[in-house]
């Protein structure tokens, strides 16, 4: 694929010598076309965790250095054109939620991106890019290099120290970093790394999920190649016709092309509904009889991957042209949106690729119920949040096997699961963390990927300033950098950064001391804390012992009794002070911690109303600080014998 005209084709080797001259993060240049370079953060890849890694690990600090084959940022959002958010809407965490207040800042608001009916979050791909390139640009800290591809990781025994890279005019660069992030569409890095990893259908025996297959299969999910259309009113923009075009291939891909009656389809004006844009655009990523495509990229040379991909690019043009002609929809031709020849996206939307062997996998039962299993509290290395359902596009390949898409509630992402187990120096993002076949059907989508990246920009910028293995990192640590940056770490939905409880709830939450009820809702699943929700005297039992690390509630009157913030008050602080006392004296000890205390303080009728779910997590915040005292759970492997 070309991705320059031909002007900067010709002049790419004078432009790239005179830009990394002249950058900061430079050791040295040589005349013999290679550079090298000695920074903080490396991140391989651009896209829609790379460019959130980059951005973050600047923040917290680290000079960083985001390398991307394609002129884009924001991978699967932009340069693959899947502009229409899956998820998140509720959850709208740090750079998810600062990305998405850019978008309504451009179009005037929500509403000017809710055109299309498959998400609440439409846009164009190159003003998705352009605000990428916006906020990076902020970032004194985080240099950018285009158009240059991966061709080693450089290591130290076990411990990645960097990479190298290679344009097209053959021009080298050597970055060695003290953490290198894998941000890459398919796991190129963790593979030449060297860290195991899995690819394809899992079997039941790695991950014990009833709908596992009983033995693996190679197969991934399908790609799309994406177009954006635009309507060109009375032009008639027919394409010519693909080679190979095959029109029985997307029969019924809509009502009004449908040859069964009997068939439950809706209409074509509907169905470019699905995923309109601003501005008269479409964007074209339709999975029934529609443009998805299968190919396992996985382990092709370059070459291999852009022929395969170029079939993929036929198909989405042979829908296109089906649509146009046997549709009549010949007004919608494929807009100027990418800086593409062919006008068609600059890479394919990749679902799934490798997938890295991590210091724990998590599976669809993680997802499902993140407190089954007492011996695999992942929750409690919690970094980011997603709601999507279980969503696996395996239409295209008559070989697999379907797996069932079980229901879900909202959920975590662990801080384990993006460390290799054998591989020092190294973070995994994107796509390609340790998470099951199935549960990638889940964690794969743009908001949560979003956040992943974030998560490894946070951890890498912190391995980097203290030299240590990201493994060794405190998971508090990272956790408080994210609350900070106004993240969800638990996808509790009914509380948010604005609120003083926020992060008392969160870290309530991801302590293990309140525990959230998840609920599977349609499109957009749900994980509830009930901030306002009333407390009884077993609950603040319950919790005064978890902080203390007792098994058991030392209080046995009545359970169900709802508790006052008074008696609540007394009975934390008696705990926390380890005092038998059984009286208050409100005039000196409760005003000595009042600072424990998020009302007005009016003594008497403050103190006798009943406590709240989210007064009892502030409360037991400054009274015990289990975020910070009680460490994390170690996490059992999942075939333990």
């Amino acid at each position: 694929m070309r991705y320059f005209s031909d002007f900067m084709t010709r002049n790419i080797l004078f432009i790239g010598l005179l830009a990394m001259c002249l950058g900061i993060f430079i050791s040295s240049c040589s005349s013999s076309g290679s550079m090298d370079y000695e920074i903080d953060v490396l991140v391989i890849g651009g896209g829609t965790s790379g460019v959130a890694a980059g951005i973050q690990a600047a923040r917290s600090g680290a000079n960083t250095i985001v390398v991307e084959e394609t002129p884009w940022l924001g991978g699967m959002l932009t340069s693959a054109g899947v502009s229409a958010t899956d998820g998140n809407h509720q959850l709208p965490s740090g750079l998810w939620g600062e990305f998405r207040d850019r978008l309504y800042q451009h179009y005037g608001g929500p509403d000017a991106l809710a055109t299309g009916w498959v998400s609440n979050t439409q846009f164009e791909p190159n003003i998705g890019n352009k605000i990428w390139n916006e906020m990076a640009d902020q970032e004194s800290n985080l240099k950018r290099l285009h158009g240059y591809s991966l061709r080693s990781i450089v290591k130290t025994g076990k411990k990645v120290t960097g990479a190298t890279f290679e344009n097209a005019a053959g021009f080298s660069v050597r970055i060695s970093a003290e953490i290198t992030i894998d941000a890459t569409e398919l796991g190129d890095a963790i593979a030449l790394a060297g860290a195991n990893f899995f690819v394809g259908q899992d079997p039941k025996s790695l991950t014990a999920e009833e709908e596992a297959l009983e033995k693996p299969t190679p197969f991934i999910q399908d790609l799309t190649y994406v177009a954006i259309l635009q309507d060109y009113g009375s032009e008639d923009m027919t394409l010519e016709e693909p080679d190979g075009y095959n029109p029985d291939e997307f029969n019924c891909m809509c009502a009004e092309v449908c040859d069964d009656p009997t068939a439950n389809v809706i209409s074509c004006d509907k169905m470019l509904d699905y995923g309109k844009l601003p501005n008269g655009k479409y964007m074209i990523n339709w999975p029934n009889q529609g443009n998805d495509y299968y190919v396992n990229a996985v382990n092709m040379s370059s070459s291999e991957r852009q022929t395969a991909f170029e079939n993929a690019k036929n198909r989405t043009l042979s829908w296109i042209y089906f649509l146009q002609t046997k549709g009549g929809y010949r007004h919608l031709g494929l807009a100027e949106e990418f800086p593409t020849e062919d006008r068609l996206a600059l890479i394919p939307y990749h679902r799934e690729g490798r997938r890295v062997d991590g210091l724990t996998l998590l599976t669809l039962n993680d997802l499902r119920d993140p407190y089954q299993d007492v011996n695999r509290p992942l929750y409690q290395y919690a970094v980011a949040v997603g709601d999507y359902p279980v969503d696996l596009h395996h239409k295209k390949n008559p070989e697999v096997k379907p797996e069932k898409f079980p229901a879900i509630p909202s959920f975590s992402i662990p801080f384990t699961s993006m460390v290799p187990k054998v591989i020092d120096g190294l973070i995994s993002a994107e796509k390609n963390i340790s998470v099951s076949h199935i549960a990638n059907g889940s964690t794969r989508l743009q908001p949560c990927v979003i956040l992943i990246g974030q998560a490894a920009g946070v951890a890498a910028a912190i391995a980097a300033s203290q030299k240590v293995a990201p493994r060794s990192v405190d998971i508090r640590t990272i956790q408080q950098h994210l609350l900070d940056a106004n993240c969800w770490l638990m996808p509790f939905l009914d509380t948010t950064p604005d609120s003083k409880y926020f992060q008392p709830l969160q870290k309530m939450g991801v302590s293990g001391v309140l525990k959230g009820h998840g609920i599977p809702y349609k499109w957009a699943n749900q994980t509830w804390i009930y901030p306002d929700s009333m407390v009884t005297v077993a609950e603040v039992a319950q919790a005064i012992d978890f902080c203390l690390g007792l098994k058991e509630a030392n209080f046995n009157d009545a359970k169900i009794r709802e508790i006052t913030r008074k008696e609540a008050v007394l009975r934390i602080w008696q705990a926390a002070q380890g005092s038998n006392e059984n009286s208050f004296d409100q005039s000196l000890k409760f005003s000595y911690h009042k600072d424990w205390l998020p009302w007005q303080q009016s003594p008497e009728t403050d103190m006798e109303k009943t406590l709240t779910r989210k007064e009892l997590a502030f409360i037991l915040d400054r009274a015990f600080d289990p975020f910070n005292t009680l460490p994390p759970m170690q996490v059992s492997p999942i075939n333990s014998e």
